[in-house]
């Protein structure tokens, strides 16, 4: 079934954003976009009409996606001077697909609700690579009938699109994928590391384990990156110190320990002190290759 062309507003064009929202012009939607700064070449050249404030956008479309760095950008681009809320008249939506606080967002959502609009947190996983493809994983929270009415357009942009629950829910649950993929990160280093300083050869061993119970996501592009040593962002390490300190602010407040998810954060602190803030997630192997004296690749 043909999605009917709709006034769309995008922002946060980042190294995600910028897919994402070149998927929805390519289905024929009229995007209204803002962005700080040049406009990607991509998204200039495309016919999206360049608006000056967040406010702009949310005045000229009915369904308004945000997609940046940190809860404070989201809180600025909404409530900010000129921000998204004083764009927004009843019966519009507003949908942030960044990755912030779940508590937050729940305060968020009410702010936007009491305007007489509607609100879905649908935070993603998948990466650069993820949104170019259009295979993000998309995990959602707010209304189901919200949710059915923007899922066409999610699946413009992704593949595995979850309804997890209400206002909130989405973002626990990205969460919660950040916890799991920093410590796969974290095992897959101790491993290649382990074996490359045995003498074996870590593409070697990294191609045996990719057929057994050991397998993963993980093992099988990250462990490659931690063998090339291709570290280029991928998802930068200050991106993902930022959702740890989520999960363990979180915690902290729902009285729950995360041992691990606090150590895995201590390996991207000493990374980001090294220089590597910017380097790919996949680089905490160099956190415990500097305790080991010893880097995966060396002969």
């Amino acid at each position: 079934m043909t999605t009917p062309s709709l006034n769309i507003g995008f922002i946060g064009l980042g190294i995600m954003g910028t897919p994402m929202a070149g998927h929805l012009m390519a289905a024929g939607h009229q995007l209204f976009v803002y962005k700080r700064g040049p406009m990607p070449e991509a998204i200039s050249q495309s016919g999206a009409t360049a608006c000056n404030t967040p406010r702009q956008v949310a005045e000229r479309a009915d369904i308004v996606f945000t997609m940046v760095p940190d809860t404070p950008d989201v809180e600025s681009v909404l409530f900010g001077a000129d921000g998204i809320a004083a764009g927004l008249s009843a019966g519009k939506t507003v949908v942030d697909m960044s990755s912030i606080s779940p508590i937050a967002t729940k305060v968020f959502a009410e702010k936007i609700n009491a305007l007489g609009c509607d609100y879905l947190d649908a935070p993603v996983s998948g990466g650069q690579v993820g949104a170019k493809n259009a295979t993000l994983s998309i995990m959602v929270g707010g209304p189901e009938a919200t949710f059915e009415k923007i899922k066409p357009l999610f699946e413009l942009m992704g593949k595995n699109i979850t309804l997890v629950g209400g206002n909130g829910d989405g973002q626990t649950a990205k969460v919660a994928n950040q916890i799991i993929v920093a410590l796969n990160i974290e095992a897959v280093g101790e491993a290649l590391l382990f074996a490359a300083r045995a003498g074996a050869d870590p593409a070697r061993v990294r191609q045996a384990l990719m057929g057994g119970f050991a397998s993963s996501k993980i093992l099988e592009v990250h462990g490659e990156r931690m063998i090339k040593r291709t570290f280029d962002p991928g998802f930068r390490i200050e991106l993902h110190q930022k959702d740890l300190n989520l999960a363990l602010s979180s915690a902290r407040a729902l009285g729950v320990s995360l041992p691990n998810t606090a150590m895995a954060q201590e390996l991207f602190n000493s990374c980001a002190a090294h220089g590597g803030k910017g380097w790919d997630h996949s680089a905490m192997v160099r956190a415990l290759e500097k305790m080991a004296n010893f880097e995966i690749g060396q002969a």
